[in-house]
């Protein structure tokens, strides 16, 4: 029996449902300031993973063919207005809000990619799939559930939400980590992680506003790590 992503999803849900209670009450500049944090922190995160690429060209070419899919896909057109119609139906009629409907849609986007397709819960869900240590989401929850307040202050109560889409994906993966893991290789995993790294600067520079990828339509680049790994080690190394 898992444990690791109900912890991670609790996290998440409870800091969701604090941070859209203290909305009115924490100052302003200790939302923007923790929010620059978060995405630094992000950025951080990502540098340390891309760091531990095993072959450079995997890397490169999985985020490139990965983006292109995403593009032809309009995976992110698909999840603004999915996002969109959520906060149609969380929304109060006549209540007004103070981050425009972009702004709003950008922000809430990036927390998606950032709790559900972050390299940590991906990996962290494989490992205790296969090893039953669930340390690493552990971890993970503590960094989320801050994350998670700060940005409800903003976003409201539909933070909250994302725990129920994250708490799938991760008993997903670790359902299937038996079948994936022992097809991997240390390489494999290495070029996988370093692709996880590279969404997640992605994800660090939206979150301070510095550049605005269309992470959600990177996203496949993750399914397409491993494989191209595989092949380069074979045909290549």
């Amino acid at each position: 029996m898992v444990t690791g992503p109900f912890i991670n999803a609790s996290a998440v849900l409870l800091g969701g449902v604090i941070g859209a209670l203290l909305s009115q009450r924490l100052p302003e500049r200790i939302r923007v300031s923790m929010t620059s944090i978060f995405g630094l922190a992000s950025l951080g995160i990502g540098i340390l993973l891309v760091m531990k690429c095993a072959n450079l060209p995997v890397m490169v070419l999985a985020t490139l063919l990965g983006a292109l899919i995403g593009e032809f896909c309009y995976l992110e057109k698909g999840i603004n207005v999915a996002v969109a119609r959520a906060r149609q139906m969380l929304v109060r009629p006549g209540k007004k809000h103070n981050p425009s409907h972009d702004t709003y849609i950008q922000n809430f986007v990036a927390i998606i990619v950032l709790f559900c397709a972050s390299g940590t819960g991906i990996f962290g869900a494989i490992r205790e799939g296969m090893t039953g240590d669930p340390s690493i989401l552990i971890a993970k929850a503590f960094l989320d559930f801050f994350t998670a307040t700060i940005f409800a202050c903003t976003l409201g109560m539909a933070v909250a939400a994302i725990s129920v889409p994250m708490l799938l994906i991760q008993l997903a993966l670790a359902a299937s980590a038996t079948l994936i893991m022992p097809l991997t290789t240390p390489a494999m995993m290495a070029d996988f992680t370093a692709v996880g790294g590279l969404l997640l600067l992605a994800t660090g520079l939206r979150i301070c506003g510095i550049k605005m990828f269309a992470v959600v339509n990177m996203l496949p680049a993750l399914l397409l790590a491993m494989p191209l790994s595989a092949a380069w080690t074979l045909f290549f190394a």
